[in-house]
């Protein structure tokens, strides 16, 4: 099963766009007080993170 680069490029600015997102979200809650707030800061951090590790794996992968 092959990925293509097309659909790794959406992936990428999804997870990572996405995870900024969620921190935001996460720091808002923080802010308000709520007890949950780390778990969504956490996860954001966690889809920046798999983002930045698909632009490293793009970068490696021939050109099609």
């Amino acid at each position: 099963m092959s990925v293509s680069t097309q659909r790794i490029g959406t992936l990428i600015w999804v997870l990572i766009f996405g995870g900024l997102f969620v921190v935001g979200i996460g720091i808002a809650l923080d802010r308000s007080g709520a007890s949950y707030a780390w778990n969504f800061i956490g996860a954001g951090i966690v889809a920046i993170v798999a983002g930045c590790v698909l632009v490293w794996l793009r970068s490696r992968m021939p050109e099609p």
